[in-house]
């Protein structure tokens, strides 16, 4: 038989009420989990950041610092952060 959302709890047998609570509750495990690694945000910090990042050298990265990275690129004075998700969303899209 053929379990559906429109089969009666009264049709199934204990075995099969386990088996979909069972589904039921590692489908939002799942669901939690993708939603937790989603918030989270990853930094870079400075052209070494870059640098470890792409695997480049210290002029590459700054021009991919102003270049393809920029939007990716928080500046303050010397101080720079680099969203890393973003950073390579933008690497992937320049070399395309």
């Amino acid at each position: 038989m053929e379990i559906t959302d429109n089969t009666p709890i009264v049709m199934l047998t204990v075995g099969q009420l386990k088996e979909v609570i069972r589904q039921e509750i590692e489908q939002s495990e799942l669901k939690l989990k993708e939603e937790k690694s989603e918030e989270v945000v990853e930094y870079a910090y400075g052209l070494g950041g870059i640098r470890d990042m792409f695997n480049v050298s210290h002029a590459t990265a700054q021009k991919y610092k102003n270049g393809i990275l920029k939007d990716a690129v928080i500046q303050n004075g010397r101080k720079i952060i680099i969203d890393v998700k973003k950073a390579r969303e933008l690497f992937a899209n320049s070399k395309q």
